[in-house]
């Protein structure tokens, strides 16, 4: 192993450790020393492939964004009808924080009280960034089905962000208990049975 791939390794072991104290300590602040302890370095060893523990939460937030968005890809260049999409998507990320509980404690900022303000903002660019994609589905919908949301793409695509949000919010509270995705295919079929209208209707 080089010494590149070494100093890689370290650096994904170190988050590991990061996300994994994340789900066993919820409540709990965490420390470099309570880290260094859980990885076996020391502090100083932490500090060389670190230069903050911030720069660590940033390691998990780049994380988070380089997974979500490169699947989110991957479903736009698969599926071309809007619901579909929008449907993947929502299952993408229910099951993304079901399978990482405590990197799901910074989606919804839990994890990152008392921590630098810049972290909370990476997570509200993270879903300002993930609505705005949305919103491009819904109105590209417009143009290739004809069909437009009942109350409008903002309103629309806000609906959704919010949805998925309270689940992985309700998933945190309950300590991992409540998996984000029980009834959600009942709950997604009542949610969309009339998100979408035909474009060109008018009213009575």
């Amino acid at each position: 192993m080089t010494k590149s791939e070494q100093k890689i390794s370290r650096k994904q072991e170190i988050l590991q450790a990061l996300a994994h104290m994340l789900e066993v300590s919820a409540g709990d602040r965490i420390t470099t020393a309570k880290l260094a302890q859980q990885v076996g370095f020391s502090e100083a060893a932490l500090y060389r492939h670190f230069p903050s523990k911030s720069k660590m939460f940033e390691g998990l937030i780049e994380f988070i964004e380089e997974t979500v968005f490169t699947r989110i890809n991957l479903i736009l260049s698969e599926e071309e009808m809007a619901l579909p999409r929008l449907e993947q998507i929502m299952v993408l990320l229910l099951t993304f924080t079901e399978r990482n509980p405590g990197i799901t404690r910074i989606l919804t900022g839990d994890a990152l009280t008392g921590e630098n303000e810049r972290l909370q903002n990476r997570v509200v660019q993270f879903y300002d960034r993930l609505e705005t994609q949305i919103k491009q589905i819904i109105r590209e919908a417009e143009v290739r089905e004809g069909i437009r949301p009942e109350i409008g793409v903002t309103a629309g695509a806000n609906v959704l962000i919010a949805v998925v949000e309270g689940r992985i919010a309700q998933y945190v509270r309950s300590g991992f208990k409540r998996s984000p995705s029980d009834h959600w295919a009942d709950q997604w079929q009542l949610i969309t049975s009339q998100f979408f209208r035909p474009a060109l209707a008018t009213a009575p």
